[in-house]
């Protein structure tokens, strides 16, 4: 897939700071299991079955045979991940509860073969965990800041991943003439619903899913953001929870459909996807 440069290495409105709003105790995980932090602190960014088992199968089942690759990334991230600001100093030793396992198990809410656009990438959260745990997913990574591309790129290329990368941003008329269409949109840390719908459901399919991941305040915040979200042509927001099988608590997601289009709004939505199609050719 192609790359497309749109902007600079400065920050856009969207373009948060990761270290500064992912890290929240919202998306930590409890104490008395296997994916805690104590746990992550114990084994490091690598483990083997035999020192962490539970952490093992957990991994394991959600990432499969890409668990290597999986070790490889979250390597990275305690590296230069770290080094170069796309994550915080203490999260390097505890990436697995906090952030891969977190971010991958999103993919229970995915169909087959989507295509997924990860808005405000950052650091590949939850985008390239999600590209690792499901090869058939079309992933592609949406980030403002040029330093955060550059990372990107050299990881998706040290992983081997069939993921591309785009420097530009959500609203931008060109971004979303070019990646229009998608299945699904994914948001991490990124902004409050009301104004990430309207970034955000301009680039879905009718009938595509916008995936928010929350903390302990989305239904809140699903609540409060409601009448604008439906203004931005979206349904009304609900909050569920995936990944019980591997995360204690499980990751908790606003999900907004972009509401079904009128006649004529579909052929403009035809009209687009051809000249699309066109321009990646």
């Amino acid at each position: 897939m192609a790359d497309l440069d749109q902007s600079s290495d400065t920050p856009s409105e969207n373009a948060v700071s990761r270290e500064d709003t992912v890290l929240s105790e919202d998306t930590a995980l409890s104490e008395d299991t296997a994916l805690s932090e104590d746990t992550a602190l114990s084994e490091g960014v690598t483990f083997s079955e035999d020192a962490a088992p539970l952490l093992y199968r957990a991994a394991s089942a959600v990432f499969g045979d890409r668990l290597p690759l999986a070790m490889r990334y979250a390597e990275l991230l305690a590296d230069t991940g770290v080094s170069q600001g796309l994550i915080g100093p203490r999260e390097g030793n505890r990436l697995w509860s906090r952030h891969l396992l977190n971010c991958a198990v999103l993919a229970e809410l995915i169909e087959p073969n989507a295509r997924v656009l990860d808005l405000g990438a950052g650091a590949g959260l939850p985008g390239l965990p999600l590209a690792l745990a499901r090869p058939d997913l079309e992933v592609v990574l949406l980030e403002s800041m040029a330093r955060r591309v550059a990372w990107l790129r050299s990881t998706i290329v040290e992983l081997a991943l069939p993921v591309a990368v785009v420097c530009g941003r959500a609203e931008q008329a060109s971004v979303r003439r070019e990646w229009n269409g998608a299945d699904v949109v994914t948001a991490r840390a990124v902004a409050p619903l009301a104004r990430l719908a309207e970034w955000a459901l301009p680039l879905l399919r009718y009938g595509g899913r916008l995936l928010a991941m929350k903390g302990v305040s989305a239904a809140t915040e699903a609540a409060r953001d409601r009448v604008v979200v439906e203004r931005f042509g979206g349904t009304a927001p609900i909050v569920v929870q995936c990944g019980a099988k591997h995360v204690e608590p499980p990751t908790t997601v606003i999900v907004v459909q972009r509401s079904p289009a009128r006649a004529g709004s579909r052929r403009l939505e035809r009209r687009d996807k051809v000249g699309s199609r066109k321009t990646r050719r």
